[in-house]
């Protein structure tokens, strides 16, 4: 039996005086993707930096594989095996893609599940990267930053994927081929937590789905029963 990975429990947070997520609870079922879904505005990239400590001033209480990690600094949620891929990429411009990849280079925390992240099993992944392996970060396109990010995030072995708005500003071509990585990377059991803007890609690759509305859990549920519901895309997706 699948057993609940993340749980986010009556999460609340602010940016100064402003409440920007009000009492949000999640999970995310271990070998599942989820994906949750809001216009600009609703409070999902302040819903991961959250989870990642990155905000701190919140409360509430998030868990993950059983611990408590709200009390966490971000470097110490991250050593759990979470891995953060923000919407800014965060790649060293300065360093080589090689160099970007080796420098975070970690061990899996759980053994015997999947075969370990290597360098030589990102570029079969991402063989654009091997290409640009010697070229600076921030010589990439951003469809080549994204991906590094992405391969960034794997050399760390984590058991789940954090990725916010991974799609957000590539071109259509590129938005296809980081659904067919992040498609390979769901059917190898990689747990997936999923901010999105695109409805089509995210609902594409999610077990389940959440949708935020000024700081709130508006609607949830599997691809296929948001797909029957207009009104729900429309009022809380502008689609």
């Amino acid at each position: 039996m699948s057993k609940v990975l993340l749980e986010v429990d009556k999460l609340q947070a602010w940016y100064d005086q402003s409440h920007i997520l009000q009492g949000v609870s999640i999970s995310v079922t271990e070998g599942t993707v989820l994906s949750v879904l809001g216009r600009n505005g609703a409070g999902k990239t302040t819903l991961l930096n959250s989870i990642m400590a990155v905000l701190k001033k919140r409360k509430g209480r998030v868990t993950y594989a059983g611990k408590d990690i709200q009390s966490l600094q971000s470097y110490q949620i991250a050593s759990l095996g979470i891995a953060y891929v923000p919407e800014t990429r965060g790649i060293f411009p300065s360093l080589s893609v090689r160099e970007n990849l080796e420098i975070a280079a970690r061990a899996p925390i759980t053994s015997g599940q999947r075969e370990a992240w290597s360098l030589e099993k990102v570029y079969k992944l991402f063989p654009r990267l091997e290409e640009r392996a010697e070229n600076g970060g921030g010589q990439l396109s951003g469809g080549e930053q994204q991906m590094l990010s992405i391969a960034r995030a794997l050399m760390t072995n984590p058991d789940l994927l954090i990725l916010d708005e991974p799609t957000e500003g590539l071109a259509p071509l590129v938005v296809q081929e980081i659904e067919a990585f992040l498609t390979e990377l769901k059917q190898k059991g990689l747990t997936m937590l999923l901010v999105e803007q695109s409805l089509g890609f995210a609902t594409s690759l999610a077990d389940d789905i959440v949708i935020l509305g000024k700081g709130k859990i508006r609607w949830a549920g599997a691809p296929s029963e948001l797909a029957k519901d207009p009104k729900i895309q429309h009022t809380w997706l502008g689609v």
